[in-house]
């Protein structure tokens, strides 16, 4: 390979460790569904802490795939939601939603996964 070219394996690897993270799908999830304000998303997702999915959106935003809307409202209130280049990944997000529809009961439930109880 040449210095400066990269393969599309180096770039899959970019496109993953973008999205990879604890929690960042499943905000991707949630915000492909609709708008959400912080305390939704928190609630949405149980075991993550406030300081976790502070971290996870200001990544998601810094990479451009979230915009966070602050109204001058009192109390103030802020809004979370996929920007055009992220709902591209929609597709990709409904097709892994049809994959898991018709093969996730054959897969074994992990315990003690992410601190979550197994439902």
């Amino acid at each position: 390979m040449e210095d400066g070219a990269f393969t599309m394996q180096d770039e899959m690897r970019r496109a993953f460790a973008m999205l990879s993270g604890k929690w960042k799908l499943e905000i991707m999830w949630l915000l492909h569904q609709r708008v959400h304000r912080f305390g939704e998303l928190r609630k949405a997702i149980p075991g993550i802490t406030q300081h976790m999915l502070t971290a996870q959106l200001r990544e998601l935003e810094a990479d451009g795939l979230i915009s966070r809307t602050v109204f001058a409202e009192v109390p103030p209130r802020v809004e979370y939601e996929m920007t055009a280049k992220a709902r591209g990944l929609g597709p990709t997000m409904e097709a892994l939603a049809t994959w898991w529809a018709e093969h996730g009961k054959s897969i074994p439930a992990r315990s003690g996964g992410r601190g979550r109880k197994p439902q």
